[in-house]
């Protein structure tokens, strides 16, 4: 993994280990996925990168006992093959305490070939088929972590290459160990109090847009510049980044990407007063949502979003966002927009989910409080580790099951492995931001990425089996 990416998905997970600490903590009534209040940390930023920990001991997962004192000679050993994402410090191996029992994770890959190493654990925006571990030995299980959508690797959004796994986390609500809340703190992140709309009067009559667009990774698949770029037809739109830029931030420091990243409490209040943010991901997947959704809404914009199709599933009410696919053009879409930015009843009604009952939707709440990992919560493990004792629990498990049919061949059928399925990836081919293929200009790069993307070659995969 290169250090971009690895610092990347270290924010994210904020604290990176739980050592000896609670499996549970109180959740107030009404409130799911953390406190009543949630308090911004102090230097404004919600997925923080980790500090220097030092020996941490013993890991363990939610709710289980304190370790004991056993040694862990015997124990199953869950290789992490990436590296980058193991998620102790200092050493290169330590013992886990999970539901189920123990095990030792470790990222030494001198203990690939021993018979007590029973899982590999792989990042999947690292994993490359010719690079793979091969042979591949039978009684171990590969499992996958990949929180990232199929711009990182999409050989894993096609049967073949998912299929290679047994077990999978992934953004999907369907993968083994899922993560599609994977960039929301909780609900009381949600109901961060917005902006009074007088100020964003007064921002508007400054000169700026009612609309904003802040993204450097241009050229993606889900074809999103294209779409802002006919979008700008119809309404104004500020353009920040290096994608379609048409103004420059406000300071030298947020201009600087090495001094002022997108969680900077700077660039957050000044991202706050615009009414309407454009939230457009880059690819198009069930399940697939990124802060682009979840963080205009923590600073009271309304998001315009394109990306899961499964979005409504997940959103505070179904009030909350305007979907981009529910407007048969771009030139539909502005003046709708153009509507609620003159209509301020209108538009507050976008909101509503920042008021005491606001949040209504019953599947949000649930999922919320039913996962066990938390974002940036000390109290919680981050899905890394959670994932790590996911894993560990199923290797206890089958352990056990290989034990008892040895045990009893004739009265015990034999355990048969798990596979990953497609589902645990669902991303269906990219599409035009709008119009068809035919209307793209053959000098268009968005031609060669489409195509590219409809010609997948899996000359990597054979010799893998499946098990």
């Amino acid at each position: 993994m290169g250090a971009g990416r690895t610092a990347a998905v270290l924010a994210a997970l904020g604290v990176l280990s739980v050592c000896e600490a609670s499996g549970s903590r109180p959740v107030a009534e009404g409130e799911a996925g953390g406190a009543v209040e949630w308090a911004e940390p102090w230097d404004g930023a919600v997925f923080r990168p980790p500090s220097a920990l030092g020996a941490v001991g013993v890991a363990r997962g939610p709710g289980t006992p304190r370790p004991g004192s056993g040694e862990a000679v015997d124990l199953p050993v869950l290789l992490w093959w990436s590296p980058g994402l193991f998620p102790h410090f200092p050493g290169d191996s330590e013992r886990i305490e999970c539901a189920r029992g123990a095990c030792v994770a470790s990222r030494d890959r001198r203990v690939r070939g021993d018979s007590r190493t029973r899982a590999l654990l792989f990042y999947g925006t690292d994993f490359r088929a010719s690079e793979a571990p091969l042979p591949r030995l039978a009684h171990q299980s590969w499992a996958l972590l990949h929180e990232e959508s199929p711009l990182n690797n999409f050989l894993l959004s096609h049967s073949p290459g998912i299929r290679l796994f047994n077990l999978t986390a992934t953004f999907s609500r369907h993968s083994d160990y899922p993560l599609p809340l994977q960039w929301l703190p909780g609900t009381a992140y949600l109901r961060r109090a917005a902006p009074p709309l007088p100020e964003r009067a007064d921002w508007r009559r400054r000169g700026y847009a009612p609309l904003l667009y802040l993204q450097s990774h241009c050229d993606v698949p889900a074809d999103r510049d294209r779409y802002v770029r006919e979008l700008m037809r119809y309404i104004p739109v500020d353009s920040y980044g290096k994608c379609l830029k048409n103004r420059e931030l406000p300071t030298p420091r947020l201009q600087d990407t090495a001094t002022a990243t997108t969680e900077d409490p700077e660039l957050l209040a000044f991202l706050s007063r615009y009414k309407f943010h454009l939230a457009l991901e880059n690819a198009i997947c069930d399940d697939y949502m990124t802060e682009k959704l979840w963080r205009p809404m923590h600073l009271g914009a309304v998001p315009v979003y394109r990306g899961s199709p499964s979005v409504r599933d997940w959103v505070p009410n179904n009030h909350s966002i305007i979907l981009i696919d529910d407007f048969e053009s771009p030139q539909k879409l502005a003046e709708f927009i153009d509507f609620l930015d003159k209509n301020d009843e209108e538009y507050m009604k976008y909101l509503a989910y920042k008021q005491p009952g606001g949040i209504t939707n019953q599947f949000l709440l649930d999922s919320l409080k039913q996962r066990e990992w938390g974002v940036n919560d000390p109290l919680l493990p981050n899905y890394l580790n959670g994932f790590e004792c996911f894993v560990c629990d199923h290797e206890l498990a089958r352990l056990d099951a290989e034990k008892a049919y040895a045990a009893s061949p004739g009265d015990i059928p034999v355990l048969e492995p798990h596979i990953a399925q497609p589902s645990h990836m669902d991303c269906p081919v990219p599409t035009p931001g709008f119009g068809s293929v035919e209307d793209i200009p053959e000098n268009d790069s968005r031609s060669l990425i489409l195509a590219i993307n409809h010609c997948i070659c899996l000359r990597f995969l054979w010799p893998f089996r499946e098990r």
